[in-house]
């Protein structure tokens, strides 16, 4: 049965508001800062074939990797033996999450007895053990061993009975179990209202009916992307960038891509990227496939529904054991820090392609976290910063400020981070001069300076771009660098690197600042007047020929 467009439409809306009203779920009840406020967390919806239809307008790397994970939960987990009430979690980095603290949780949705698909959502937790708080030490780290507790697809919840066991050896490998716990059972009790919304859908427009407006999505969408993917010109496109370093003192990692367009599809290779590293930083395979789809549809179809049938005419290579694709149990807690750089290497290599569509480099983002002990509530904690600069400047427009990209997280605001965790932010403000020129200017970098009010610091950063800074095209030039600063403006300022894992005393103020979004185009061609408001804005303080 081939619905009619009114009725296509109609199961098209209702999936989205589902994903969304899941997210709207996970953000009013999660315990942790990063979940409520820096919306670190996704949601999707998949058939009962275990096919993505629909996504939240959350991460894009964790949708990807959702698809992967829910094959292996249904390999662990046939659907003829799943049952309504059932909960299943993984967070195993083989199998479709990135990293431990990311919690995959996925639940069967049944209607009147029949399964009829399954609601998927993801977030990052606080804390699941390991080396140092929060789980994402590139430093030190030979191992996954040494992250924390790692899951693989087990059941939480056995139709309606929680996993009294599971949740308990969850909690006892976490440094804050409250909120791993309270998050875990946001995740659970958001889903229960997509199973909801899903059923009433069915039961409004009939099953039959439904099932037929999904398959229609996925096919509409497969071939809008392979439409945009064709009216790329043929062609192989190579591109090479490199991370900083995987720890204090440790070399450059490159990452070289090829990006071959052929007809409706596209390869991307990216053969001869350096080898993985024995430290935390590696992407296990999933990632990497993410957040280059995530580059593909931004490129071709940005305004279509995202699914699994806009995955099907990319074909994403990478040798084994390199750092985009890991030989287990190499470590891969900081992998956040990979994910924005291979969105724009694809960018980088088409950017002679399709220079109307691509963007400059981003200013990237800052995800440090510190534990410590609180001398007023005499309890340790766990911190988390999750700071986001801006976006590489484009055809037609500057760089967009504070924003993230391509994550879709948040900054997390100051009174919501000072009311958790014993810190004052001291500063938070955009860096003059620090957005790449061109025609049009990149996003500013950001600065943001904590205070942290608690003893026995374990600071562990995770930044990027302090070394090599993000690229300008079409003749754009690159931003300003960033730097981590402790005590910055003191006698004993010090600049620690964007990997370090460092101890802090009580007062001592963490400095980030992010480095500045890449420039597009040719600098002498800015408009006059857009120098002049950026002057009178204060968002530069010169602009030289």
């Amino acid at each position: 049965m081939k619905p009619d467009p009114l009725t296509l439409g109609v199961v098209w809306g209702a999936l989205q508001s589902i994903c969304v009203e899941i997210g709207s779920t996970v953000q009013r009840t999660a315990y942790s800062i990063q979940a409520r406020e820096g919306q670190d967390f996704s949601v999707a919806v998949f058939d009962a074939q275990g096919r993505m239809t629909a996504q939240g307008p959350y991460s894009p790397g964790h949708m990807g990797a959702m698809s992967f994970a829910v094959r292996n939960f249904l390999e662990a987990f046939p659907p003829e033996h799943l049952r309504p009430g059932d909960v299943l979690l993984l967070n195993d980095p083989q199998l479709g999450s990135g990293h431990f603290p990311d919690f995959l949780v996925m639940q069967p949705w049944f209607d009147r007895g029949v399964l009829a698909g399954f609601g998927v959502n993801l977030v990052h937790h606080t804390d699941v053990g390991g080396a140092r708080p929060g789980s994402q030490a590139v430093e030190g780290i030979f191992d996954w061993h040494q992250e924390g507790l790692r899951i693989p697809p087990i059941k939480i919840v056995d139709e309606g009975h929680e996993n009294e066991a599971a949740l308990a050896i969850i909690a006892a490998n976490s440094r804050v179990p409250v909120n791993v716990l309270g998050d875990l059972r946001s995740q659970r009790a958001s889903l229960r209202v997509g199973e909801r919304r899903l059923a009433e859908l069915r039961r409004r427009l009939g099953a039959d009916a439904v099932e037929a407006c999904q398959e229609e999505i996925l096919a509409q969408t497969e071939l809008r992307v392979r439409e945009r993917i064709a009216a790329i010109p043929d062609g192989s496109y190579p591109f090479t960038d490199h991370m900083d370093d995987y720890g204090t003192g440790t070399p450059p990692l490159r990452i070289q891509v090829r990006v071959e367009v052929a007809g409706d599809r596209i390869r991307i290779d990216f053969g001869g990227t350096d080898p993985q590293t024995p430290s935390g930083l590696n992407s296990y395979f999933n990632y990497t496939r993410s957040y280059v789809y995530a580059a593909v549809k931004c490129l071709t179809d940005p305004y279509g529904p995202m699914n699994a049938g806009a995955l099907r005419p990319i074909e994403i290579t990478a040798p084994e054991g390199c750092f985009l694709n890991p030989r287990p149990p190499a470590g891969g807690g900081p992998r956040a820090a990979i994910c924005t750089r291979i969105f724009e290497v694809v960018l980088g290599a088409l950017a002679p392609a399709v220079p109307e569509v691509v963007t400059a480099a981003n200013s990237h983002f800052c995800n440090a976290t510190f534990g410590a002990w609180d001398p007023v509530t005499q309890r340790r904690f766990v911190g988390y910063e999750l700071i986001h600069g801006g976006t590489g400047a484009r055809a037609g427009r500057d760089g967009c400020e504070a924003i993230s990209s391509p994550y879709n997280a948040a900054n997390i605001p100051v009174e919501a981070e000072e009311a958790a965790v014993p810190v004052l932010v001291e500063r938070f403000c955009f860096i003059p001069d620090s957005g790449g020129r061109g025609r049009f200017r990149g996003a500013l970098g950001i600065r943001r300076d904590v205070r942290i009010l608690a003893e026995d610091i374990k600071f562990t950063n995770l930044s990027e771009r302090q070394r090599f800074p993000p690229f300008g095209v079409m003749g754009g030039e690159p931003g300003r660098r960033g730097r981590t600063v402790v005590n910055p403006g003191t006698p004993g300022e010090r600049e620690i690197g964007g990997k370090a894992s460092v101890d802090l005393q009580y007062g001592d103020v963490v400095s980030f600042q992010l480095a500045g979004g890449g420039g597009y185009g040719d600098p002498a061609e800015r408009d006059p007047g857009l120098i002049e408001e950026d002057l009178r804005l204060g968002l530069i303080t010169r602009w030289e020929p």
